[in-house]
């Protein structure tokens, strides 16, 4: 039986701030039997554009896209935001104008899926074995939660991962204020939010803050080392991958 081909979409914040998370996800899928490439093509998905009403810039990144991730069997990416991108506003950015690309930004989307969900629901893993002491808080990331339905998908496999207790927050759903561009262009509104959040993951008592989204992340953990907590910060593929002792937590140095 062959293996399934996958492309991993890197994401912008991954390949810039965090790589681990991307040697993680290719771990990861190798270990669950795939065959793993890295587009070296492959930019930005073009969200900020998108989001920012900057549709002619959107189209043209969406096809680079689309060209650099043509053949492979499945797109992963370890972000529910950029996944949701492809999978969900790809065609709606060609419906009125270019059938042809229409067609091409479906087939992309019929194929692109978020790490987590790809592994559970799309592979078949329900758990991933590991071994780390600490309770940890899961943080469900817009876009990952509302568009692409992850959530117990990320639960799942952590519960394999001996010595780990998740701690749910009371609001797990909660924005934690990023929004991508919602950040800079409502910056008090985006404080209060992860204000909120961190004081929500605070009083779980969780040592360690897990996410699926690099740009949640970032901005939960400059807010916790801003109020001085010692809490660390991980993308779940790190966790899942069994890195932790390789890489500091985000925003630490070793």
């Amino acid at each position: 039986m062959n293996k399934p081909r996958v492309a991993l979409f890197v994401t912008c914040l991954v390949d810039t701030w965090r790589p681990s998370v991307g040697f993680a996800a290719i771990k990861l899928l190798e270990d669950a039997g795939c065959t793993v490439e890295v587009p070296m093509a492959q930019t930005c998905c073009g969200q900020p554009a998108y989001n920012s009403g900057d549709r002619a810039n959107a189209q043209a990144i969406a096809r680079q896209v689309i060209g650099a991730f043509r053949g492979f069997d499945y797109v992963v990416a370890p972000s529910g935001s950029c996944a949701a991108m492809i999978s969900h506003h790809y065609p709606a950015l060609f419906e009125e104008t270019d059938p042809t690309a229409l067609g091409e930004a479906r087939e992309l989307a019929g194929r692109t899926h978020e790490l987590t969900a790809f592994l559970h629901d799309v592979l078949g893993v329900k758990s991933i074995a590991g071994q780390l002491s600490a309770t940890v808080a899961y943080h469900d990331s817009c876009s990952g939660l509302r568009e692409l339905g992850v959530r117990a998908q990320p639960r799942a496999l952590l519960s394999g991962i001996t010595g780990l207790s998740v701690q749910e927050l009371a609001e797990p759903d909660l924005c934690c204020g990023f929004g991508g561009t919602f950040c800079v262009k409502y910056p008090e509104i985006s404080t209060r939010m992860v204000s909120d959040k961190v004081a929500d993951i605070t009083a779980t008592g969780a040592t360690t803050l897990l996410a699926g989204d690099m740009g949640c992340l970032m901005n939960m953990a400059g807010r916790l080392s801003r109020e001085g907590s010692a809490i660390n910060v991980r993308h779940v593929a790190e966790v899942l991958a069994g890195m932790t002792s390789a890489t500091p937590a985000i925003g630490k140095k070793m």
